[in-house]
């Protein structure tokens, strides 16, 4: 049986048995604690010396009974189960590949309405990250194109053309397929960031933002950036190899995106609230809110001009992102009033007994 008839049959039984309850004690009244007799002869002018009437009477009444009790809790019960068939329709959709639908359902903030909103906002999320996986998967296949495309027509040329100089064929080669190699292990480290597929220990961010600067301080005096790292002890738990990762993206932004000249980076470290806090600033160029909010997307590049050949693969704020969330973090950029951008994570810290 369905559900609505489960339930109409319920509401028929308990109104059937409230009316043989009531219509037993009517009948228990009258025989022993009132002259039926009197009463029968005031109210129909019959004598009578039996209540021989009674008992068909309450029969039929039982039978209509029935059959109202459960037209009725026909129609209550299709009337409460209404919003479980909207959210059966929206569930049918959503299997068939329709995401974007809503029940959007209204009335008063009950359990159906409130398992209705869940499941709207179950859809949002499905349909955004749907979305953001199309997009990537979109974006992964052109950024590793790229570097196929040019292999094979480097590969070509040389086949046309045997003369060619290959000492030069080969290093060309050699730099577009470490490009694809390292389009690949970000992909990957990405994808392991996602899946939390890693140990979470006690990490001091002060000595990884130290180790952070220390591997590309030979990048910064190359193009004149200062690199200043300062701060407090702070702990978080986590993976060190990310943690080191995403410092490391958050300064080699900070320096390819700097100025030309005499730019600056500073990173800082600091403990309080119950989080552990990184922050990055670099000095250059002017951004707007708009950009800056869209920087973490994948393969989202912040400006076209970029110290050097280090524009990287478009991947490195996606990363931290990814890294952050992980950690059950947050992540805040903002731009800074004199140009440059500031980027601060905040982790929660690691407990004392860590």
């Amino acid at each position: 049986m369905s559900a609505r008839l489960r339930l109409a049959l319920s509401y028929t039984a308990v109104f059937v048995l409230a009316a043989g309850v009531l219509l037993t004690a009517f009948y228990l009244l009258l025989t022993r604690y009132v002259s039926i007799n009197y009463v029968i002869e005031q109210l129909f002018g019959i004598r009578t010396r039996a209540l021989w009437w009674l008992p068909p009477v309450a029969v039929v009444v039982l039978i209509l009974l029935i059959g109202v009790g459960f037209a009725l809790g026909w129609l209550l019960a299709g009337r409460f189960l209404a919003p479980l068939g909207r959210i059966a329709a929206a569930t049918r959709k959503a299997a068939n590949g329709s995401l974007s639908h809503r029940i959007e359902l209204e009335g008063p903030q009950d359990e159906f309405r409130e398992l209705a909103d869940s499941f709207d906002a179950m859809l949002a999320r499905l349909e955004a990250q749907v979305e953001e996986q199309r997009r990537f998967a979109a974006n992964a296949s052109h950024e590793l194109r790229t570097p196929l495309a040019i292999t094979q027509t480097l590969l070509d040329v040389a086949r046309s053309d045997p003369d060619r100089d290959t000492g030069a064929l080969v290093e060309r080669l050699r730099i577009v397929n470490a490009r694809a190699i390292d389009l690949t292990e970000t992909l990957l480290l990405l994808n392991r960031a996602d899946r939390r597929a890693f140990v979470r220990e006690r990490v001091d961010l002060s000595l990884v933002a130290e180790e952070a600067v220390e591997t590309l301080l030979p990048l910064a005096e190359k193009h004149g950036v200062v690199l200043e790292a300062a701060g407090d002890f702070a702990p978080a738990v986590g993976s060190r190899a990310l943690l080191l990762q995403l410092t490391t993206n958050l300064v080699h932004n900070a320096i390819v995106h700097n100025l030309p000249e005499h730019g600056s980076v500073e990173l800082r470290t600091a403990l309080g609230d119950g989080q552990a806090v990184l922050t990055v600033e670099n000095t250059g160029g002017e951004l707007a809110p708009e950009l800056v909010a869209t920087l973490t997307e994948p393969f989202r590049r912040g400006a076209e001009r970029i110290l050097g050949d280090h524009a990287g693969v478009g991947l490195g704020l996606a990363i931290v992102k990814s890294i952050v969330q992980a950690h059950d973090g947050s992540l805040s950029l903002s731009p800074r009033a004199a140009g440059g951008l500031r980027v601060a994570v905040r982790l929660p810290a690691a407990p004392a007994s860590a």
